[in-house]
């Protein structure tokens, strides 16, 4: 976050109600063009099938997830990086059996999401 001053300011991300995760939206902190999701998904947690008009970036910091981007299905752990392409509908499951923590990454000022029945 940026002052009015013109300086760096320390902020946090805000806790989403009940699934575990926390989002910074760049709009709400100076207009950086990011935002973010710090996630801490239960085993066989995830969100449903989605999509965005831009690329989604998942670092895997903890635990296993299963991803489906498009038809392909893609298993990533720890320190592995998985990118699903903008407009291509995608999701994951924590696959593991410990809690999965990713920070998930959308170069916008704003997370933009349509989501999908499956």
């Amino acid at each position: 976050m940026i002052g009015s001053d013109g300086r760096p300011r320390v902020t946090e991300a805000h806790s989403l109600d009940g699934d575990g995760a926390r989002l910074f939206e760049g709009a709400d902190h100076g207009g950086v063009a990011l935002s973010f999701f710090l996630t801490d998904t239960p085993p066989g947690g995830g969100p449903r099938l989605h999509v965005h008009p831009y690329p989604e970036v998942f670092v895997v910091q903890q635990g296993t997830a299963a991803f489906r981007v498009g038809e392909a299905t893609i298993e990533a752990s720890e320190g592995q990086i998985v990118v699903a392409p903008p407009g291509q509908a995608h999701t994951f499951t924590n696959a593991g059996h410990r809690p999965l923590r990713m920070v998930t990454l959308h170069p916008s000022d704003r997370v933009v999401t349509d989501w999908l029945t499956e």
